[in-house]
């Protein structure tokens, strides 16, 4: 079973938004076993949106449209759905009541456009929007199905998973696909690749391997179609335990497991404190880590010390260091490590100094030299890293390794603080 995406919207198309809502929807009809066979994006304007239903009828059994539906003037799907497929427009009393509803409780009154807002076609079925005021179309058209649903994600996700997938599964009785994803970092995709090269040449047909790299972090996804049945499920299940035990040393979770989050799951769980000491990457590392609630049990605090100044009067890095050594050195993320640790009275402690780009590098040091430093009390390790010349790249690159840093130096020196994986 197929289906065809359409989002409209110009906003989309000069990029003053991302297409969220596609990637969303692909992901859960895959996991429905459908197949998304194209995407279209095109503007509120009626030969546009007329062309991409045709166009996508002609490869799908389902196409799934959002956006164009608001109280605008430019918002125009409803009526050209309703010519497309041979119907009309009538005012929906319960429609234009739920938007009475909405705007009483925020005491105001709809406007003349919220009115025209709740004419409908006459030959779709209407689905409940209990995130908004837009409900949504479900259409049958020759023998094909055709959904209009909001653009706004929160609305479109809703009706997604309340209303469109059931009916799908319904109408359209598939076997479903089934995912086991295995998250890894510190190895590039090509190295894994040679390291699982015999199990993924034994796999099964119907059991596919693919990789998904991301800055730092691979994906492995293995995805499996057929029944629910508890067999089919186990040996999907058989062949992750075997790809696990494969990468164990790079595997810090599954699924949508953050490394951040994991980190995190392990300084807690052995009790201690984690502080931070970041030159060229700004506070993001901090960032990262903060971003996960209850940080605030593990995470002590950090400091951008971004200057030479503020490394020697805050952290005490030496002098002679930075004129012998420079800021971006083994040594110097050495001595920030150490005074970190005095500073803010952690237990761990990170620290970053790098060439993040696209200037300041130099033949010894060219744009991406970053070097990391993880120590406690008893020892520090150091780890260069050789970026590129993008300095946003540079920066997320390097948090995420140096997530990864925390998480194997925690497993080498702290093994009662590793989470299992």
């Amino acid at each position: 079973m197929n289906a065809h995406l359409i989002t409209i919207g110009d906003e989309i198309l000069i990029g003053q938004i991302v297409d969220t809502n596609s990637a969303w929807m692909g992901q859960q009809l895959n996991l429905n076993g459908v197949n998304v066979t194209g995407i279209s994006t095109v503007s509120d304007d009626v030969g546009g949106i007329q062309s991409a239903l045709a166009q996508g009828l002609k490869s799908a059994d389902v196409v799934l449209i959002t956006g164009g539906l608001g109280p605008t003037k430019d918002d125009i799907t409803k009526k050209v759905l309703a010519e497309f497929t041979g119907g009309g427009l009538v005012f929906h009393e319960q429609t234009y009541q739920r938007i009475e509803r909405f705007f009483h409780q925020l005491g105001r009154q709809p406007t003349e456009a919220h009115r025209l807002q709740s004419f409908m076609p006459d030959n779709a079925v209407l689905l409940p929007n209990r995130m908004g005021t837009a409900p949504g179309m479900w259409f049958e058209f020759e023998g094909k199905v055709i959904v209009s649903m909001p653009g706004v994600p929160y609305e479109m996700k809703a009706i997604m998973q309340q209303e469109v997938l059931p009916r799908i599964r319904e109408r359209y009785p598939v076997a479903r696909i089934a995912h086991r994803t295995l998250l890894t970092a510190g190895e590039g995709e090509s190295r894994i690749a040679e390291r699982v090269a015999d199990l993924e040449a034994a796999l099964p047909p119907h059991i596919k391997l693919a990789y998904l790299p991301n800055l730092g972090r691979v994906r492995l996804r293995l995805s499996s179609r057929g029944s629910q049945s508890t067999d089919y499920l186990d040996e999907l299940e058989g062949w992750a335990s075997r790809f696990r035990e494969r990468v164990a040393d790079l595997l810090f979770g599954e699924e949508e497991d953050r490394l951040e989050a994991v980190v995190g799951q392990m300084l807690k769980a052995h009790g201690l404190w984690l502080c931070t000491a970041e030159s060229c990457t700004g506070g993001y590392l901090a960032h990262l880590i903060t971003s996960i609630p209850g940080s605030s049990a593990y995470f002590r605090g950090g400091i951008v010390a971004y200057s030479n100044a503020l490394k020697m009067g805050k952290l005490g890095v030496r002098e002679s260091t930075l004129e012998q050594e420079g800021a971006v050195s083994e040594a110097t993320v050495r001595e920030m490590v150490a005074g970190t640790l005095a500073h803010f009275g952690g237990d761990i402690a990170i620290a970053i100094s790098g060439v993040a780009g696209p200037g300041g590098g130099s033949p010894e040091k060219p744009v991406g030299t970053i070097w990391l430093a993880v120590g406690n009390r008893n020892g520090t390790e150091t780890r260069l890293l050789q970026a590129g010349k993008d300095r946003e790249k540079n920066i997320e690159y390097t948090g995420a390794h140096a997530l990864n840093f925390i998480r194997q130096f925690l497993n080498k020196h702290y093994p009662a603080a590793a989470v299992e994986n």
